[in-house]
């Protein structure tokens, strides 16, 4: 199976906080040929709830008390699993960052393929730059501790990965994955997404792609900087493209005109 089978696919999209009614409902027919937008509106989720502050025009980060969709705004579903670091085989525990880190969770479809070496090594060789931003990165498939090992093991001219610099983790029964809401049901492996998780255990960003697609480091990167930037300014959004030093923009009528005065 590689990582390129299946058509281009990218969802920027939400799912439940622990589990989904329907997983086959991201991956229907219609879902493969477009990207999915779903608005935050109570008529559309009449499920969906948000506290008080989450209204505020001062907090554009939405906080969801919703089991159901959306995924971003709710808590990240914790796990527990045995991963590979340092060529040693450890328990990791999401809960544990809580209150310590950010985490960049990526998933990548199966061990010794093509497009996922490319995307395991990249976050790895850059691993410094998300330690300076208080971010811990940790990968996850569906492959055993024994796969991720003999991977690592591998030399990375050969297809390996060679010694990496954060947690490879195994997903073996899926339930991380499904939890997550990439799990390809009829072929048992996940999609390629990524989740950006505040130290409060929020998701507050994810992308989803297909298996042919690979990810950008460099926009990961600059998109949890833009999240750290509205947590610690509240009252101010990040237009689009935004990185550090740039012009950001008050969520105002009045007082946005300066930022579309200065472009």
């Amino acid at each position: 199976m590689s990582c390129s089978s299946l058509s281009v696919l990218s969802l920027i999209s939400s799912s439940p906080s622990s589990s989904f009614s329907n997983p086959n409902s991201f991956l229907s027919p219609k879902s493969h040929s477009s990207i999915l937008s779903i608005p935050l509106r109570t008529s559309i989720f009449p499920s969906l709830s948000l506290t008080p502050r989450s209204l505020s025009p001062r907090n554009f980060l939405v906080k969801a008390t919703s089991s159901e969709l959306p995924l971003v705004g709710n808590t990240a579903p914790d796990f527990e699993a045995e991963a590979v670091f340092d060529q040693e085989f450890i328990n990791v525990k999401l809960s544990e960052y809580i209150g310590k880190k950010y985490v960049i969770l990526f998933f990548y479809p199966l061990d010794f393929t093509f497009v996922c070496p490319t995307e395991i090594t990249a976050f790895s060789d850059r691993h410094a730059e998300f330690e300076e931003l208080n971010t811990e990165i940790l990968g996850i498939s569906v492959d055993s501790v024994f796969s991720h090992l003999a991977w690592v093991q591998t030399d990375r001219k050969s297809g390996g990965l060679g010694d990496l610099k954060y947690p490879l983790i195994s997903d073996i029964t899926k339930s991380i994955s499904k939890s997550y809401g990439v799990l390809i049901p009829d072929q048992g492996i996940a999609l390629r997404g990524l989740f950006i998780i505040d130290k409060e255990g929020v998701i507050q960003h994810s992308t989803i792609n297909n298996l042919g697609i690979g990810r950008s480091v460099d926009e990961t990167k600059r998109t949890l900087q833009a999240l750290q930037y509205v947590q610690e300014n509240p009252d101010e959004v990040c237009p689009a493209g935004w990185k550090p030093g740039e012009k950001s923009m008050k969520p105002d009528p009045k007082l946005s005109k300066e930022y579309f005065a200065a472009v």
